[in-house]
C-alpha cells in the first residue's frame, strides 16, 4: 500500500493515525510518509522514494541504519531473549561505560522514551526538594508528560493548549521564552522556594535545533544557586534539568 492509503486506514485505528503526535506532520501542513526500509544515512518510503535521514530515529540511530557492529550486537542480543522484564548483565556494562564516558552521570537509570526520563527527572527533583513548581521554556518538548504539555513545542503542534490535563497540575509550571534569562530571574523571585527545578533542551524550530545563546545555561545556573542550598546542572539528551537543589549525582537519562 502507498503512504496515502496506509494513512487513511491508520486513521481508522489509531488516533490521527500515528503513534506519536509529531508524526502526524501537521504542523508542516502535509501527511505522514511511511517508512518501507533504512540503510546508513538514508530511509526509503513505501513508494520508493529515498530521503537523507536527519531525524536518525530522534537520536538512537546515530551510526546510521544498520550499523554492521550494532546489527551484530543486536542479533546476539536476540538469540537470547527480546525482552526479559528483569535484570541483566548488559544493563549493568552499559551503564558503566556510560559513567566512564560521562563521570557525571555517576547514577542512571535507563528508560525507553524521552517521556519517562523527563518525568523521572522531575519526580527525583520534587522528592529531593520537598517543591512542587518546574520552570520550562516556550516551544520546548520535554514528552507528554503533563506538567511539560503548557505551551511545548512542535510535537505538540497537533493538540493545542493542554487538553486533558487538570489547572491543578499546569499552575506548578512557570513558563519563559528561550533564551529569556530575565523571566527566568522573575520566576526565582517571585517563586524561588517552590521550584524544583529548570528543564531546558534546544528548542524545536521545527526541528532546526535552536541552541542556547552563550552564557544562558551559565545564567540558569546562577539563578538556582541564588535561592538554593546547592546546584546542578545535566547536560543529556533528549532533555537537561537543571535543579536547584538536587545533588550532582542526580540526572536525566537519555533514551537508549
Amino acid at each position: 500500500m502507498d503512504s496515502k492509503t496506509l494513512y487513511a486506514k491508520a486513521q481508522t485505528l489509531m488516533p490521527g493515525g500515528v503513534n506519536s503526535p509529531l508524526r502526524a506532520c501537521r504542523y508542516v501542513k502535509s501527511e505522514p510518509v511511511f517508512i518501507e526500509r533504512a540503510k546508513g544515512a538514508y530511509v526509503w518510503d513505501v513508494e520508493g522514494r529515498q530521503y537523507i535521514d536527519y531525524v536518525l530515529s530522534w537520536g538512537p540511530q546515530i551510526l546510521g541504519h544498520c550499523d554492521p557492529v550494532v546489527t551484530e550486537a543486536a542479533h546476539k542480543a536476540v538469540d537470547l531473549g527480546s525482552s526479559y522484564g528483569a535484570p541483566c548483565e548488559g544493563e549493568v556494562l552499559l551503564a558503566e561505560e556510560i559513567s566512564k564516558l560521562m563521570p557525571s552521570m555517576e547514577m542512571m537509570r535507563m528508560v525507553s522514551s524521552g517521556t519517562e526520563a523527563t518525568m523521572s527527572a522531575l519526580r527525583l527533583a520534587r522528592g529531593y526538594t520537598g517543591r512542587s513548581k518546574v520552570v520550562k521554556f516556550i516551544g520546548n518538548y520535554h514528552g507528554h508528560n503533563d506538567s511539560f504539555l503548557a505551551a511545548a513545542g512542535s510535537a505538540a503542534a497537533t493538540v493545542p493548549g493542554t487538553p486533558g490535563v487538570p489547572e491543578d497540575i499546569v499552575k506548578h509550571t512557570l513558563l519563559a521564552h528561550y533564551n529569556d534569562l530575565d523571566a527566568v530571574e522573575n520566576h526565582f523571585k517571585e517563586s524561588g522556594d517552590d521550584i524544583a527545578c529548570v528543564i531546558v533542551e534546544p528548542a524545536a524550530g521545527n526541528m532546526g535545533l535552536v541552541l542556547p545563546q552563550p552564557g544562558f545555561l551559565e545564567g540558569l545556573r546562577a539563578c538556582a544557586h541564588n535561592t538554593a542550598r546547592c546546584s546542578s546542572l545535566t547536560k543529556s539528551s533528549p532533555a537537561s534539568v537543571l535543579t536547584s537543589a538536587v545533588p550532582r549525582s542526580v540526572t536525566t537519562s537519555s533514551r537508549i
